[in-house]
């Protein structure tokens, strides 16, 4: 029965992630014989293929979510030392995400393939700024690992460091993703792209001043 279960979320897994593969088959007659394949950080197309291109990201994209996908699912295999079952589930939730991530990815690559404009861009970081907003909702239930999380000196040494950085960061992971991916619709790309970045800089270097902080106050703290 486990094993069924196991192979069903394989299964839909990549059932999701050929989506935009059958996509890409449906438009293909559709398409020019050149089409963009690179977007500049405005959204304007400054690379160029052949109409068979349009299967290069599905395939990539597609190989890379599955292979992450069962890495996560297994992830008691390659970290025994912290792998704890506590974790399982979160692990879970994550892989299924990263794979909508990557299928929803696929898809908007696709789409500017056929319709070359902003919609990359714009639509590329508000994507990505639901992701950020998922990984701060369960972040503060992810327990200590080498894979997941703020994986710093100080949270990796103390279970404490690391449970009171998790909940600080979960909060601005979770409203700075929303934010951005807010801030990607009402946006040009380029702004789009600008508050990208600072908001990225700010969830990654205030959890982890936080941790070190932390650390100086609590030097023993396990």
């Amino acid at each position: 029965m486990k094993s069924n279960s196991k192979f069903l979320k394989y299964f839909i897994a990549l059932l999701i992630l050929s989506m935009p593969l059958f996509y890409a088959m449906y438009v293909y007659d559709a398409l020019p014989e050149t089409i963009p394949i690179h977007f500049n950080f405005e959204g304007k197309p400054d690379g160029f293929g052949s109409k068979d291109s349009i299967y290069l990201a599905p395939i990539i994209l597609g190989s890379v979510g599955f292979f992450v996908f069962a890495l996560m699912l297994n992830i008691q295999l390659i970290d025994p030392k912290r792998y704890q079952e506590s974790n399982s589930s979160i692990f879970k939730k994550l892989a299924f995400m990263l794979v909508f991530f990557m299928s929803s990815l696929s898809f908007i690559i696709v789409y500017s393939s056929l319709h070359p404009g902003n919609f990359f861009i714009k639509y590329l970081f508000s994507l990505m700024g639901l992701l950020f907003a998922f990984m701060g909702y369960v972040m503060p239930s992810i327990k200590p690992n080498y894979f997941v999380g703020m994986r710093l000196p100080w949270t990796l040494e103390s279970a404490d460091n690391w449970t009171a950085t998790h909940k600080m960061a979960g909060k601005w992971w979770l409203v700075g993703g929303i934010l951005q991916a807010l801030l990607g619709l009402v946006l040009p790309a380029k702004f789009a792209f600008i508050s990208f970045m600072v908001i990225m800089g700010l969830m990654v270097t205030i959890p982890a001043g936080f941790s070190y902080q932390f650390f100086k106050k609590n030097p023993k703290t396990e």
